[in-house]
């Protein structure tokens, strides 16, 4: 993925288009998060975990872009293109929110969250940065046609941000069931790192 991502912010600086060069380039640094969490943090990341994160930002980029030759990108000729990317970022946002909150919860005898707040706060973290990220999008893009330019981020009307919200929720449930069987690992160290950082 990585490779190919190089590739990428090559075909951007080809064709000129700064969204791609910009998309390509955050998708290849945050490739390396997991490594820098394993390494710096000891936070557990297996091939599983970093898959799911790279697939993510790896996809978005390569939504910018689309088939060689063509002038059109995936997120404007695949049209369930954009529900993938949401749902899988949405679900990553979820993971971190999700892992905080039960570190929280495990490390603090005076904390008690039972799994139904769980659920609520895992899904109103998605939905609050999802809006977030709308209205970052809906900047950017205003910007990018201010100044004439091509827009990193695009937007494209309502009725695909109401979507786009739709998915996030669905990557949060996703998250929201099935967290505690996949997440359960990062959740112990990053109890025992905040169990380290209050003995210390």
């Amino acid at each position: 993925m990585q490779v190919v991502l190089v590739g990428l912010v090559f075909i951007g600086l080809d064709r000129g288009n700064v969204g791609i060069v910009v998309n390509g380039v955050i998708a290849l640094v945050i490739t390396y998060l997991p490594a820098v969490l394993e390494r710096d943090y000891h936070i557990p990341m297996n091939a599983g975990l970093t898959l799911w994160l790279t697939s993510a930002v790896f996809l978005h980029a390569l939504g910018t872009v689309g088939l060689p030759g063509s002038e059109f990108s995936f997120y404007q000729t695949v049209w369930w293109w954009d529900h993938l990317t949401h749902t899988l970022s949405s679900s990553v946002v979820a993971a971190a929110g999700y892992t905080t909150v039960r570190a929280i919860d495990e490390h603090s005898e005076e904390v008690y969250l039972p799994w139904q707040f769980t659920f609520v706060f895992v899904l109103l973290f998605v939905v609050a940065l999802g809006v977030l990220w709308e209205v970052i999008e809906f900047a950017v893009g205003g910007v990018g046609a201010l100044f004439g330019g091509g827009s990193i981020l695009t937007q494209y009307g309502l009725e695909d941000t109401l979507l786009d919200l739709v998915f996030d929720i669905v990557g949060g449930v996703v998250v929201a069931l099935w967290g505690t069987a996949y997440l359960g690992d990062v959740v112990g160290a990053l109890t025992r790192r905040l169990d380290g950082r209050t003995s210390d």
